[in-house]
């Protein structure tokens, strides 16, 4: 790999604009997304994602895993270069760069894609705004069996650096969709037969009492409000997770957690 490795020490060059515009989420940079870091990069090449370029500080190369990604790339057509600690820090938009960034094209992402394989268990989130839950919802769907996410109305990017880094890899491996309207959504789970189970603090069915081994489509609401009135009409089912007195409701990722895995259990499947 050394024999191709660029060198790059300016902090000026358009590689950190193209970084720095990929942080951001700029419109023109829809078509790529922004990795940062050893296991994260790591992760995009083993399951088969397409690298543009990958930087890498002289430190982080030395490491064992730096020297993984570096034998992960050896066979690849991917631009590696090289950078000082100066331009990372201006290429990562993390506070403590790890000492690798990479631009990645954004995996093919299709509702028909997400809901194709059964038996269908698909989490939808509704207006999820915080990009570490989403990557924290991707996380726990993957873990336990979930065969697509969807998200929907003004969620955040789930291609999104911070929700890549929350995913710890499985947004790279999970079929993940965006930018739905919740009508579509539940428009193409009906075309599938996919039964609708909504989400509710109070008031739903304890979900052990559901029965989650049909094909199956979990709602669920963003931070506040949870989902409309409208969406919890359309709904097969809706859903409650006990929980003690003063609590009210928790984090969308972990409610999540806990819907797939009965689901898993109840699949037999964990």
């Amino acid at each position: 790999m050394a024999e191709r490795m660029k060198s790059l020490s300016s902090r000026h060059h358009p590689l950190v604009a193209a970084c720095r515009a990929l942080a951001r989420g700029r419109a023109e940079t829809a078509d790529r997304m922004l990795l940062d870091g050893l296991h994260l990069v790591t992760e995009a090449v083993t399951a088969g994602v397409t690298l543009d370029t990958v930087a890498l500080t002289a430190r982080a190369r030395s490491t064992p895993e730096g020297a993984r990604l570096a034998d992960l790339l050896s066979p690849t057509t991917v631009d590696i270069v090289e950078v000082s600690d100066a331009v990372m820090t201006a290429m990562s938009p993390v506070a403590s760069p790890s000492g690798v960034v990479a631009i990645a094209h954004r995996p093919d992402s299709s509702l028909s894609r997400a809901l194709e394989r059964p038996p269908q268990l698909v989490v939808v989130g509704v207006d999820v705004q915080e990009p570490g839950n989403l990557g924290a919802m991707v996380r726990a769907s993957e873990a336990c069996g979930a065969t697509g996410v969807a998200f929907c109305g003004a969620s955040a990017d789930p291609f999104g650096w911070k929700a890549l880094r929350g995913s710890m890899g499985s947004v790279l491996r999970l079929p993940v969709v965006a930018g739905l309207s919740i009508e579509h959504a539940l428009a193409g789970a009906r075309a599938r037969g996919i039964r609708v189970v909504a989400t509710i603090p109070k008031g739903g069915q304890r979900p052990e009492t559901i029965d989650l081994r049909q094909p199956t489509a979990l709602l669920f609401g963003g931070e506040g409000p949870g989902l409309a009135d409208s969406i919890l009409d359309a709904a097969d089912v809706r859903a409650s997770i006990p929980m003690q007195a003063p609590v009210e409701s928790l984090n969308v990722a972990v409610a999540v957690a806990l819907l797939v895995y009965e689901a898993a259990r109840q699949r037999g499947s964990l």
